[in-house]
């Protein structure tokens, strides 16, 4: 049987298409490892969605002003196995999150550790997009799975 150059490139559209991406932004995209920001707040959304999860959190500054940022969080899926769940992140939990604001000074910042009410501390960050790795996460530098099988 001979393949059309047609159905060819059809076929070589479709096997591109359904392969998966390994990395969709590069953290030095949209993030500023120079401006780490350590925001304590209390959350007023949790969005988990794909490819990142969002904390919305409201957090009011020294001087009464009220300012509205969006976390970038890793994977839902990678959340969950790091200990997240949909229970500890209820809009009205205080939190204290560390990591570093987007690079346009935007209210937004990829959050890197968060730091429940009980004490207990989570990663939040994706490895392995160039987020600066400071050590005080035992996966860091372990590989996440393709975020295609979660």
């Amino acid at each position: 049987m001979r393949m059309t150059p047609a159905a060819l490139m059809a076929g070589l559209a479709l096997l591109i298409a359904a392969t998966p991406a390994a990395a969709h932004h590069a953290f030095a995209a949209e993030f500023d490892a120079t401006k780490p920001v350590k925001l304590r707040g209390q959350i007023t959304k949790m969005e988990w969605i794909n490819p990142h999860a969002w904390m919305h959190l409201k957090v009011i500054n020294p001087d009464g002003n009220v300012e509205n940022w969006m976390i970038e969080a890793g994977p839902p899926g990678a959340l969950v196995r790091r200990g997240w769940s949909k229970n500890s992140v209820r809009p009205g939990t205080e939190v204290l999150v560390e990591g570093y604001q987007a690079t346009d000074g935007a209210l937004r910042a990829n959050g890197r550790d968060v730091t429940f009410p009980d004490g207990r501390r989570l990663f939040a960050g994706s490895s392995g997009t160039g987020a600066p790795r400071d050590g005080a996460d035992p996966e860091e530098g372990v590989p996440e799975q393709d975020e295609s099988r979660r």
